[in-house]
């Protein structure tokens, strides 16, 4: 599902980057140290951390080679590596990190519980764990909503791909339980605001075309006419400005906690 990072950008990846400076924000960790970036995809993490926490290394592993690439064509800055890992066997050796974070992953990993923890065994006593994922019910991450609410009311059988239905993870208490669940300490979850700012149809519409993702990867299963009626349906029911262009939001829960000391 998640194989290249030019799909992914203009998909998902532009508005990931700016939730996660807000993330990297919200940690407040102290500068200096050793980060893992599970699951970094493109490195929209990784970048906010070399950017804001002053850290003396990042590593960031994820189990999609053109992924791995795309990080290490784009972030080259000395204090970051990228690996090919799976966040349930991380590479790492136990207590090693000042710190592991997760942008958008934990719901796609088969066994977010083991990942979790893995994050947890990684990190030192007192040191760091934290994730965000999107919250993909009504208030949510709007983009995507708004497509599901056209596709499900185009084809019942949508509802079962929707993110909301298919991610019970993406949810304040259940992502909250996850961090309790791995063992740490003073988990805390707060809500994540962007604006998602398009600047007209075509700017919301083609990167659904990419295939990557939930949502792209239906779109590319319709034939064209099906396909049509869907875009059809979204031009008419999205917001529009006065300019034209169409003015959403998304929202994340983050979660944080510490080890056991």
């Amino acid at each position: 599902m998640w194989a290249t990072g030019e799909a992914y950008e203009p998909y998902v990846g532009r508005w990931s980057r700016s939730v996660a400076r807000h993330f990297v924000l919200l940690l407040d960790a102290p500068p200096g140290g050793s980060w893992r970036d599970v699951g970094c995809g493109t490195g929209a993490v990784t970048r906010a951390v070399l950017d804001l926490a002053e850290p003396e290394t990042v590593v960031g592993i994820d189990p999609s080679p053109g992924y791995v690439r795309y990080a290490r064509r784009n972030i080259t800055d000395p204090r970051a590596l990228f690996v090919l890992a799976d966040a349930v066997n991380l590479p790492f050796a136990d207590a090693t990190a000042s710190a592991a974070v997760s942008g958008l992953v934990l719901n796609f990993v088969p066994d977010a519980p083991r990942a979790a923890a893995e994050m947890a065994r990684a990190v030192r006593p007192g040191g760091l764990v934290a994730a965000y994922v999107w919250d993909f019910e009504e208030g949510g991450m709007e983009a995507i909503r708004a497509f599901w609410e056209a596709a499900s009311a185009l084809d019942p059988d949508a509802r079962d791909l929707d993110e909301a239905v298919r991610f019970p993870l993406c949810g304040r208490e259940p992502l909250r339980e996850l961090l309790v669940g791995a063992g740490l300490d003073d988990v805390a979850v707060e809500a994540i605001g962007v604006p998602t700012h398009f600047s007209d149809f075509d700017d919301y519409w083609q990167p659904f075309l990419g295939g990557q993702g939930p949502a792209p990867a239906y779109v590319a299963s319709l034939p064209q006419e099906r396909r049509t009626e869907l875009r059809e349906r979204l031009r008419a029911a999205l917001p529009r400005a006065a300019d034209g262009s169409i003015p959403l939001r998304a929202r994340a829960w983050a979660a944080r906690g510490t080890r056991t000391a």
